[in-house]
């Protein structure tokens, strides 16, 4: 604990302002996400075109892959949220996933995994010397998969985060990334609350 206390102190002196504007910008992102606000989306944008860039910079290819797929989906996320009918009622709802959803976004999981790890296991000797193949691919996997559920709203988006958040509190840590390790701590908390708010919107929608 005092070793970790001492790394974050020593992260925090020498982040970057783009740092600590993409730390910042991410966790509005996840509040205006909560709140079915869209600017979760112009917001979230800022803080994953800086890490895409941080993690290049420090090697960190999963990671950038990540936060370059968080750039696409959150466009496309951009739109399909603010599409609307004839009546102009928005066309995308808070909703639960239904079997074929589940087996959907499963799929989606375990084929991301697949990729990812055996990627960085090749990348890992010449390209990628930081990466941890079977770690950054679960960390990668759900990441995407909660990305693409949100751009639906469907709530399962938030078990997904969750897992994310999980997994890269301790993949941060020992890359010496103790800073964003604590802010993956944040977003965890964050998003536990967000699973229980689109719980409650989703059951008044169904009722």
């Amino acid at each position: 604990m005092p070793d970790f206390f001492n790394q974050l102190v020593t992260d925090l002196e020498h982040s970057s302002w783009p740092e600590r504007i993409a730390v910042i910008a991410g966790i509005a992102s996840v509040w205006f996400s909560r709140k079915e606000n869209i600017l979760v989306y112009p917001v979230g944008l800022i803080n994953t075109i800086i890490y895409v860039w941080l993690s290049f910079k420090g090697d960190l290819l999963g990671e950038a892959a990540v936060n370059f797929y968080y750039t696409v989906m959150s466009i496309y996320g951009w739109i399909l949220w603010t599409k609307r009918d004839q009546q102009q009622h928005h066309i995308v709802h808070i909703s639960f996933s239904d079997k074929r959803w589940w087996i959907w976004q499963l799929l989606f999981f375990t084929a991301f995994y697949i990729v990812i790890f055996f990627s960085l296991t090749w990348l890992k000797k010449d390209f990628a010397p930081g990466a941890i193949p079977w770690a950054d691919a679960f960390a990668s996997a759900t990441a995407f998969t909660g990305m693409w559920l949100m751009t639906k709203k469907k709530v399962e988006s938030w078990y997904w985060w969750i897992a994310t958040n999980i997994a890269s509190i301790p993949l941060y840590y020992v890359k010496d990334y103790a800073l964003t390790s604590v802010y993956y701590v944040v977003l965890l908390i964050m998003a536990v609350f967000g699973l229980q708010e689109w719980t409650k919107k989703a059951k008044r929608r169904h009722a």
